[in-house]
């Protein structure tokens, strides 16, 4: 299939005006925005799906998102809250490393949300960063605006610099965990560590180190991978990732005094419980986040860059089309489609309903698209009957319906 790739010298340019809505359509609306304000990186990490995968579109890309495409994107984020009644939403800052764009600037994008969306929906801000460039006046500015932040880190130096280096090919360890100890000293302001699996490394290790920063959250993430460029793994008959996710799980349990959650576990007892909420890796219900790039293109979930050129370009940006085109737009029909959108093996798997098929990019493959089982098919199995088996150890009840929807 030929995908339609975007243009790397055009694309809207800042926004001097914003047509009006379109008539409403499409299912569930969209509750979190995810806004690329910089598309540039202070470091090199070699897994990273914006720079270092298939897709290349974000290096041709504005570095830094302009305020006309900001009042823009809030002018739609606000016709959308309001159109659904939305009491709550989350704006996501992400990158690159958004913190790239300097206090002032962000300030001023953080206004311009604020500005743009009707007084009786509440906004969460979120950002996502490697934790680097993390300063006191950060944090100001963080506190002011109720920012959480979350920081990129993989384990300890030997196993975060492993992949994740500056441009000048040193480490980038020392410097996020200084930005992280800074960040401790605001708790209410932490939303928690974002990790890659790495077979290489133990995982009771890495749990334990980032657990010592007692983060509210660690967020274990499995590398991008699809059918045609598999994962790596020693033995391919082995549910390697499963297996090593399996000792987190026993150690995050081993201990009483852990106060953090690991948020696929989480997720996995979830679901195996009933819950019927967004959860954009796991689980059927339709993922509720939309991507605004910094030239204020509309797209779908910005990890299908490791998939193809062009997978998460839609053709739609925030200057001439509404969020309700997007939810209707052909490329996001699949994710709202659930079952039906799935191979066959999946459909006819007693763990459809927790796994639900995996993350959409891990099922890619150029001959089916999307109708594949994961490529960590076996390991989500494996990982989900031990989380089950776990719980029925102690007394889980999995006839008990929660719906946690937002």
């Amino acid at each position: 299939m030929t995908v339609p790739t975007r243009p790397h010298s055009s694309g809207p340019g800042p926004c001097e005006h914003v047509r009006s809505m379109t008539e409403l359509e499409g299912p569930a609306p969209f509750r979190t925005f995810i806004l690329k304000v910089a598309n540039r990186c202070n470091i090199d990490c070699d897994y990273c799906f914006v720079f270092n995968s298939r897709d290349q579109a974000a290096r041709y890309l504005p570095a830094r998102m302009d305020l006309a495409v900001v009042r823009a994107a809030a002018r739609r984020i606000g016709e959308h809250a309001f159109a659904y009644s939305l009491r709550t939403i989350h704006v996501v800052l992400h990158g690159g490393e958004p913190l790239l764009v300097g206090t002032v600037h962000m300030v001023d994008v953080l206004e311009a949300v604020l500005d743009g969306v009707p007084s009786g929906t509440r906004v969460l801000f979120e950002l996502q960063t490697n934790g680097i460039l993390l300063s006191g006046a950060w944090l100001d500015l963080f506190e002011q605006y109720e920012v959480a932040v979350g920081v990129s880190l993989d384990g300890p130096p030997r196993a975060n610099d492993r992949h994740r280096l500056t441009r000048a090919g040193r480490s980038s360890a020392a410097a996020a965990v200084r930005g992280i100890e800074l960040l401790r000293s605001r708790p209410h302001l932490f939303a928690g560590l974002l990790a890659v699996v790495d077979l290489a490394d133990d995982p009771v290790e890495i749990h334990d180190y980032l657990a010592a920063f007692e983060p509210p959250v660690i967020d274990f993430g499995l590398p991008h991978a699809t059918h045609d460029d598999p994962p790596h793994r020693a033995d391919p008959s082995v549910p390697e990732y499963g297996l090593w996710m399996g000792r987190v799980y026993d150690a995050w349990l081993a201990r009483p005094e852990h106060r953090h959650s690991v948020r696929m576990l989480e997720d996995i007892v979830a679901l195996s419980s009933g819950v019927r909420g967004s959860v954009e890796t796991l689980g059927l219900a339709p993922p509720t986040s939309v991507v605004i790039e910094s030239d204020g293109s509309i797209e779908a979930v910005d990890t299908l860059r490791s998939v193809e050129e062009g997978a998460s370009w839609l053709g739609l940006d925030v200057c001439n089309h509404s969020f309700d085109e997007a939810i209707s737009h052909p490329k996001l029909l699949h994710r709202q489609h659930g079952r039906e959108a799935l191979a066959d093996k999946c459909r006819a798997c007693p763990l459809v309903e927790i796994c639900g098929g995996g993350y959409l990019p891990h099922r890619f493959s150029a001959v089916r698209q999307y109708r594949n089982p994961s490529v960590y098919c076996a390991d989500l199995e494996y990982l989900i009957r031990h989380v089950q088996n776990s719980l029925r150890r102690h007394g889980w009840n999995p006839y008990k319906q929660t719906d946690l929807s937002p």
